[in-house]
């Protein structure tokens, strides 16, 4: 069994609720891009941000403790780790330091609010630009779950323009659009 098909069965084992499950792929579509533009090992990186988000459901006032230790438990890299603890500063102590801490952190909250997008456009996210997540960023009503302070600290993380990091995460999510449930819809009568 391989490292990913290992990583998805923890999900299903410990993920019930079918929108974090979606929103834990779609982050791992965007890392994983971003691992294809900065030239990492994108199933080290997907495995990041498919997996962050592990203990959530079950253990949200510890969040991403015992998902860590599970992890730890059954070998996964350290990288991948660090990457999931750094995506909770305030609460670990364990900054975004590497380029996968980074890139994780930065692609967490945005995933989602593109997400959110693509959901109340009909064409979804085939045809999403940047200047419209920016507009519904702004939104505060829209997505409301969705930590703007965290988007914003993940565009200082990212190190790249705004649109362009709006962008990296849209092409990584319109690649797995299909499965995220993110597609446009056929309005036609055909």
């Amino acid at each position: 069994m391989s490292q990913r098909e290992h990583a998805l069965n923890l999900l299903h084992e410990w993920v019930e609720n079918e929108g974090l499950r979606t929103h834990m792929r779609a982050v791992e579509a965007a890392v994983r891009h971003y691992a294809g533009i900065r030239g990492a090992d994108p199933e080290i990186w997907g495995l990041a941000g498919l997996l962050h988000d592990l203990d959530w459901e079950r253990h949200p006032e510890e969040h991403p403790l015992p998902g860590v230790s599970r992890l730890r438990e059954d070998g996964y890299p350290e990288e991948v780790i660090h990457a999931i603890l750094a995506h909770r500063p305030d609460f670990t102590g364990v900054e975004p330091e590497t380029e996968l801490d980074r890139v994780l952190y930065a692609c967490d909250e945005l995933s989602g609010l593109v997400v959110a997008c693509c959901l109340v456009r009909p064409n979804g996210i085939d045809d999403l630009k940047p200047k419209s997540v920016v507009k519904k960023l702004k939104d505060r009503a829209f997505a409301a779950g969705v930590s703007r302070d965290d988007v914003s600290r993940g565009f200082e993380l990212i190190g790249l323009e705004r649109s362009e990091h709006i962008q990296n995460v849209i092409d990584g999510l319109r690649a797995e659009g299909e499965s995220l449930g993110i597609r446009g819809v056929d309005l036609g009568g055909g």
